[in-house]
């Protein structure tokens, strides 16, 4: 079997962790089940440039469903939008 690393940030990380916890599975679950979704709509041009776009981006940006640790809330002393804004799961 081969082997695929993905590096997550913290914030990215948290979310998936959640996320696999309220589905009752394994973050290596949620990463295979993203992954079969994202392949199975590859031919798509717009699903293209969106993963190069996101390539692009990843190194500069979090994605907009991760949590808000590294926002500008966090630099600039101001309160911290975390607790509102992070992504819930039933």
């Amino acid at each position: 079997m081969s082997v695929i690393r993905v590096h997550l940030e913290p914030a990215e990380s948290h979310v998936v962790e959640r996320l696999a916890h309220a589905l009752h599975v394994t973050k290596e679950d949620v990463a295979y089940a993203a992954l079969d979704r994202l392949m199975t709509e590859s031919q798509d041009p717009v699903v293209q440039t969106v993963i190069k776009e996101t390539s692009q981006s990843r190194q500069q940006n979090l994605p907009l469903w991760a949590d808000t640790e590294r926002s500008v809330h966090a630099y600039e002393g101001g309160p911290d939008d975390q607790p509102e804004e992070r992504m819930q799961y039933e």
